[in-house]
């Protein structure tokens, strides 16, 4: 793996990060020497991640609808480190529910998860962020292709690519980058036990230019491309990893 120095001994705060895209980042920037700091509210999973990767890294069981607890988490890290050098705004829910039938409070709490989290911890991390700094936020290539029962999650999403394009000209003085990661039907753990039938494999085949099944490591790797200094140039930007499913 290629290696950036620049991340070496830096404070790397990823959400979600027990599982999934977030545990093959948080494995990545360790693999960098960062100092990982990363939360998910599966703490059995967390702990147990921790510890397989030892001192370096660091999880704390975070309900991100709750104010409170971010504010504390990013007061403790701070603490430890200072500032943080790049944040991963990872943690997401993507419930299929049909419109019609979506609560109000459905609705509120999908936002919390999905972006009010991400917006608290920029808001939180920023004051200190060491310019060359970098905050990586995780849309979806459902914004392009409007599947049906996800109105509300797609609707968190296109507030993060929004949030992405203003935040990027808000913090571009203080030298600080603002990016953004549309991932296409990855295959995690969880997509392959929920929601991965024939009916969804079909879909893939039929949509991807490139027919091979986008894994975890994958989306890490562009993770860590926009948090190294290669992307220095990058900023207010959205990066397709979807295999050309937008474009098909």
């Amino acid at each position: 793996m290629t290696q950036f120095p620049e991340l070496a001994d830096k404070a790397v705060l990823i959400t979600g990060g027990a599982n999934g895209i977030g545990a093959a980042t948080v494995r990545m920037f360790h693999q960098q020497g960062a100092r990982v700091f990363f939360c998910d509210r599966d703490s059995g999973r967390g702990e147990a991640f921790a510890r397989e990767l030892g001192a370096s890294a660091n999880f704390r069981t975070v309900d991100l609808t709750a104010e409170k607890e971010i504010l504390e988490w990013v007061k403790s890290i701070k603490a430890a480190v200072g500032s943080i050098r790049v944040l991963v705004n990872n943690a997401g829910r993507d419930p299929r529910i049909p419109f019609l039938e979506t609560s109000a409070q459905q609705w509120d709490d999908l936002f919390a998860v999905n972006a009010r989290a991400a917006f608290l911890l920029a808001r939180e991390c920023a004051p200190t962020m060491p310019p060359g700094a970098s905050i990586i936020n995780l849309t979806s290539v459902t914004l392009y292709n409007s599947p049906q029962q996800l109105v509300a999650y797609v609707s968190t999403k296109g507030a993060m690519l929004g949030f992405t394009r203003c935040l990027a000209r808000e913090l571009g003085s203080r030298r600080i980058r603002v990016n953004c990661v549309s991932p296409g039907w990855v295959f995690t753990e969880r997509q392959l036990r929920d929601h991965l039938n024939d009916d969804a494999l079909r879909l893939i085949d039929a949509h991807q230019c490139i027919p091979d099944h986008i894994q975890p490591d994958e989306i890490a790797r562009i993770i860590l491309f926009l948090a190294s200094d290669l992307s220095a140039a990058m900023t207010g930007q959205e990066i397709l990893a979807d295999r050309g499913w937008a474009h098909s």
